[in-house]
């Protein structure tokens, strides 16, 4: 039995993974995958595929396109979910705040620098013609950090996945003032070269795995019952999401990486754009 250590978010994306692991899936072809929840998000992940506590992990793409750019060895095996990510741009419920128009001077909050939620901040800033360079952040970890956060009067504001921060929503904790969508595929499974150089074989097993779990995953039965209960989502929500999603089971598209490369490019958060072979793995 070979162990591999996969990481990811504690959000509904990624019950195909979960329901496989359960189902013995992956040991019926001698893997153990080992999944462990990072409620940090993208920047921590970053970090620990680039100190190599983890194989693989469930990742956005723009944070994982930043992270190998400046050097993490890690590279991006296909796609997982390839719709957009439905960012919710959040206030305490408190704020008088009504309008996006609003929050241009004010702190946004991000889990990390290099998170979705700090990368996003820059894309949503620049879709609104707000000056990037004057750009302000408080740190705060996770969403629960948030939560504390914008409760205790900070004045910033938070971007999450929609669906995930919907029932903070509903309790009167967040007050959203819109959506920002990524404007590309969201998530990727990435791994790192250390894992790739020998496990090739095994990888390939992996992805066989997955891959017919997301084909099928919408059409199990109950699958929104299911995920509203596993997840703490009003069923029509969920129902919402999943009429949203797409699961991808191909390697993302060199002109997509590109258009995530220039966009870092143009905000600054990159140095260049490098050649895709940089970020992509290659089965050949």
């Amino acid at each position: 039995m070979k162990t591999v250590k996969i990481i990811g978010v504690p959000e509904h994306f990624n019950l195909p993974w979960h329901l496989a692991i359960e189902e013995g899936a992956f040991e019926d072809r001698g893997i153990r995958l080992e999944w462990t929840n990072i409620p940090e998000g993208t920047g921590k992940m970053c970090q620990l595929l680039n100190d190599g506590e983890t194989d693989l992990a469930i990742i956005l793409t723009e944070g994982l396109v930043k992270s190998i750019s400046q050097g993490n060895p890690s590279k991006i095996v296909q796609e997982y979910i390839s719709s957009p990510l439905l960012w919710g741009i959040h206030v305490a419920n408190s704020s008088e705040r009504t309008s996006i128009s609003e929050l241009e001077k004010d702190k946004a909050a991000v889990s990390r620098i290099g998170s979705g939620s700090h990368l996003m901040a820059y894309v949503h800033a620049q879709n609104q013609g707000w000056d990037t360079d004057m750009l302000e952040f408080d740190i705060i970890d996770n969403l629960d950090g948030a939560v504390k956060n914008l409760s205790e009067g900070s004045n910033a504001y938070f971007m999450w996945e929609h669906f995930t921060t919907k029932p903070l929503v509903d309790k009167g904790i967040f007050k959203r003032l819109g959506n920002c969508p990524t404007p590309w595929p969201c998530f990727v499974i990435a791994a790192t070269n250390a894992f790739l150089k020998t496990n090739g074989q095994l990888l390939k097993h992996i992805l066989e795995i997955i891959n017919t779990y997301t084909i099928e995953f919408k059409q199990i039965p109950s699958i929104d019952r299911t995920l509203a209960n596993r997840y703490n989502q009003q069923l029509e929500d969920i129902q919402d999401w999943l009429s949203k999603t797409t699961w991808g089971q191909n390697q993302i598209d060199v002109k997509i990486l590109n258009e995530v490369q220039n966009r870092l490019l143009s905000l600054q958060l990159i140095n260049e754009v490098k050649n895709s072979k940089e970020f992509l793995y290659s089965k050949v």
